[in-house]
């Protein structure tokens, strides 16, 4: 496709990335997956099940020859526990790339950029592709990609809130000053809208799980959200009018015969 994701050299057919937790059951999720059209799947590592091979497992739901999985850090919240947790990672087979969150506040689950660099800098060092999800700050997103982050992923609201995308403004700023590595927002989105307005706003990407998962029908909002990301991009790609505070007539008066 010519308007595929690349991150770190790798493409993705879909702008959409979601998540394994808060379905009913493993088979919704698989359902759901299914109709999100997403080609890359977020796992958190500690809910993997990867000593007692007896037990059910989450993966065994996912077909990673059609899926990428993305390992996350969910969870830490110090960049040694973060860091633990990708190499646990990677040392059971589920893959180099980490979506890394470091959390600094329980009630708000908003990153400790300080420790997330941190972390950033000594994963990239030992070969992962990091995909750090961050505050809305340029500053603290100029450091992870001097850390070396293959993507920036930035919240438009609290995880799992639903408020929809509250910071548009910082989303401007930060599509217009980051083009090295892809935007993708992360978190908050609560409905199709929100995930359409984060790519009108530039996002290269948008990861949710909370919208899909606690939705009365999974299935029917991953199709949704789907719809919304590839309407989004298009939206963007296009290019909108201008707002103007008064009306323009859209039949011109021009060589009009009066």
């Amino acid at each position: 496709m010519s308007d595929s994701l690349v991150i770190a050299g790798k493409t993705f057919r879909s702008r959409l990335i979601v998540g394994t937790g808060k379905y009913r059951s493993f088979e919704e999720m698989a359902r759901a997956h299914a109709a999100s059209g997403a080609d890359m799947v977020t796992i958190a590592v500690r809910r993997v099940n990867v000593t007692d091979r007896s037990k059910e497992s989450l993966l065994e739901y996912i077909d990673r020859s059609k899926i990428f999985i993305l390992p996350n850090t969910a969870g830490c919240y110090s960049a040694d526990e973060a860091i633990r947790a990708a190499r646990l990672g990677r040392e059971v087979g589920l893959s180099e790339w980490v979506k890394l969150e470091v959390i600094g506040d329980e009630q708000t689950l908003f990153p400790d950029t300080e420790e997330l660099v941190k972390a950033t800098r000594v994963l990239v060092n030992e070969g992962f592709i990091v995909l750090p999800y961050t505050t809305d700050d340029l500053i603290v997103a100029r450091k992870l990609i001097d850390a070396g982050a293959a993507a920036v992923m930035p919240l438009g609201a609290p995880i799992g809130s639903g408020m929809g995308i509250q910071n548009l403004a910082n989303l401007r700023i930060l599509r217009e000053r980051i083009s090295e590595v892809p935007l993708i927002v992360d978190a908050g989105v609560g409905t199709a809208s929100d995930a359409a307005l984060a790519m009108e706003l530039g996002a290269d990407g948008v990861l949710m799980n909370t919208a899909i998962a606690g939705a009365e029908d999974s299935v029917l909002m991953a199709e949704a959200m789907r719809a919304a990301v590839e309407a989004g991009r298009k939206a963007f790609l296009a290019g909108r009018i201008p707002k103007k505070l008064y009306a323009t007539a859209s039949s011109p008066l021009t060589g009009v015969v009066r």
